[in-house]
């Protein structure tokens, strides 16, 4: 073999598109260009990024705070200090999402719940709930309580539970 032998492969190199070679060509007259404006005359090119004099994205971005996840899960919070309090006036050992409704704590028992770590437990109680902060997990187990992790029904991109409506989510979780 020798470098005469070497070839590009096939379609890897194209022949340039020639313009304003006249009509015939298919690219004659303004040459693809339009008649007037910025796009028409040769010199700097536009680049990736212009948006036609707009202040481009890139430089518009900093005044933007944040974004919204629309996949995001929204659990309805109960602090620990509330919890507490619900187990000494109610004298209930297993708080469940159910009660916490009926006790007006949440407003809605299908909902995913998350017990945040706020206040101090002296009581053992057992706690059913999607999801626990470390601190509300450590606080009810020193008391000699226990915690028990109810698995969301949906997972990934459908777990967005806002978006379902209530007749979605007695269909995932039954009657309650």
């Amino acid at each position: 073999m020798k470098l005469t032998d070497l070839r590009a492969n096939e379609g890897a190199k194209r022949k340039r598109k020639r313009v304003a070679r006249g009509h015939g060509a298919g690219q004659g007259g303004y040459a693809g260009r339009g008649i007037k404006g910025q796009g028409s005359r040769g010199g700097k090119p536009k680049g990736a990024y212009f948006e036609g004099g707009q202040l481009p994205l890139v430089r518009r971005l900093p005044f933007k705070r944040g974004f919204n996840n629309i996949f995001r899960i929204e659990y309805q919070e109960v602090r620990l200090d509330r919890l507490a309090a619900v187990a000494e006036a109610a004298d209930v050992n297993l708080i469940t999402p159910e009660l916490l409704s009926e006790l007006g704590l949440i407003r809605e028992p299908l909902q995913p719940v998350v017990i945040l770590g706020q206040g101090e437990v002296t009581k053992a109680i057992n706690v059913k709930a999607h999801r626990f902060t470390k601190s509300a997990e450590e606080k009810i187990k020193a008391a000699g309580g226990s915690v028990e992790t109810v698995p969301l029904k949906v997972t990934g991109a459908h777990a967005t539970f806002r978006k379902l409506r209530k007749a979605q989510l007695v269909k995932l979780h039954g009657e309650s």
